[in-house]
């Protein structure tokens, strides 16, 4: 094992910009190819991104997730594919801290190890001696193509066998069948291909029950006093996931401002898109969202890493806000860039145009079913009308 004097939060997001242009230059690659270049892959391990959200025991900086957020959000400005990835990269990782550290250290003797999941049981495990034998498959599981590990989701029965439910499982990639169906209409850079297991062995050592790690019942003893291992997986999940709509919001703004010093309002007396009143309004408004949004973005991370530095459990509300956070952040990043794409006009509609990727990327991301502002906020609202919450993911 290995101890790291971790980077600060203003060195890895040093890091993060200057990968921007690299990004930039690959994003076009990466939405044709629907896969992440291997050379921003090399270049983010590097750089020490993947080492964000992992125990410093194994080399690891264990970053909080303000930091975690404002590094992805520098790199979806560059591509928001890569944004997306990592984010989701670093959340699978920080779970594998939750598993029996013998776990831990099979999954960490990779150095710079990506570990790929879901969340949906899209999959039955049959217990056999010393473990389980899992059958079926996984989709949307960003970065597989990229990675050495994925965490799965599988329906087990109970230990008194009378119901099933949900557990949660590493399998080594090399387990895993590839399925190639990343067709999509954004954030196709990310390879988000569906993974299949064919009676693949899991030992017992590398399963823990769903329910137990939602309610805060994690199975790692050495991790037990670290502050990043405090807090709730899907407070967790919600803050490493804002940075990437904050950065594609940036990516709009700064492709739009980069184009505006030669552009006309056709059909009218503006020589200057710049000089037009409308101009003024939309570039202010689209601002003002992002700001709303960088709030929210800032409130979620806040509460997770405060909470985590003192060990104060959560309470209903705020497992309930973190969900409406981070749906906030998806609608009003969303909105911003909506505002810049159609201020772009019409000779923005070509492919060649950043702003059309980032709008197909950022509609994508809202569309995600733990993001979607339309299901969180109808949790929160349950939960402040004194309604039990109608989902086990809070």
């Amino acid at each position: 094992m290995e101890t790291t004097q971790a980077p600060s939060r203003n060195e890895l997001v040093q890091r993060a910009t200057a990968l921007v242009p690299l990004l930039q230059k690959h994003a076009s690659w990466a939405e044709e190819n629907r896969r992440m270049h291997d050379e921003v892959v090399e270049a983010l391990a590097e750089a020490g991104m993947f080492r964000m959200r992992i125990p410093k025991r194994y080399g690891g900086y264990e970053s909080d997730t303000r930091t975690q957020a404002e590094v992805t959000a520098e790199l979806a400005r560059g591509d928001g594919s890569v944004g997306w990835t990592m984010s989701v990269w670093t959340i699978p990782g920080w779970m594998v801290g939750l598993f029996p550290d013998e776990a831990q250290d099979e999954v960490f003797a990779t150095r710079d190890v990506r570990v790929c999941g879901t969340l949906s049981p899209s999959a039955e495990a049959t217990p056999t001696e010393g473990g389980y034998v899992v059958n079926g498959q996984w989709g949307f599981i960003s970065g597989a193509l990229h990675s050495h590990w994925q965490e799965i989701i599988a329906m087990a029965p109970t230990p008194d066998g009378a119901s099933m439910w949900p557990i949660m499982a590493l399998v080594p990639m090399s387990d895993l069948q590839i399925v190639d169906d990343w067709h999509t209409a954004g954030m196709r850079g990310s390879g988000s291909v569906s993974t299949v297991a064919r009676d693949v062995f899991v030992p017992q050592h590398r399963v823990l029950p769903l329910p137990l790690i939602l309610q805060g019942q994690y199975a790692s003893a050495l991790n037990a006093d670290s502050p990043m291992y405090r807090a709730p997986l899907l407070g967790v999940a919600n803050a490493s996931s804002v940075g990437t709509i904050l950065g594609l919001a940036r990516a709009a703004r700064d492709t739009f401002f980069e184009r505006l010093p030669n552009r006309k309002i056709t059909y009218t007396s503006y020589e200057k898109q710049a000089d037009a009143p409308l101009t003024h309004l939309q570039v202010a408004e689209a601002t003002l969202k992002m700001d709303q949004a960088e709030f929210h973005a800032h409130r979620l991370t806040t509460l997770v890493d405060d909470k985590s530095l003192t060990g104060e459990p959560w309470t209903l509300e705020e497992r309930a806000r973190s969900r409406a956070d981070i749906g906030a952040v998806c609608e009003l990043g969303k909105a911003a860039v909506d505002i810049f794409a159609m201020a772009s006009g019409g000779s923005s509609i070509y492919t060649s145009a950043p702003i059309q990727r980032i709008a197909r990327d950022v509609t994508t991301v809202n569309l995600h079913a733990l993001m979607l502002p339309s299901t969180n906020y109808e949790l929160y609202g349950r939960v402040l009308c004194g309604l039990e919450p109608n989902s086990l993911y809070i």
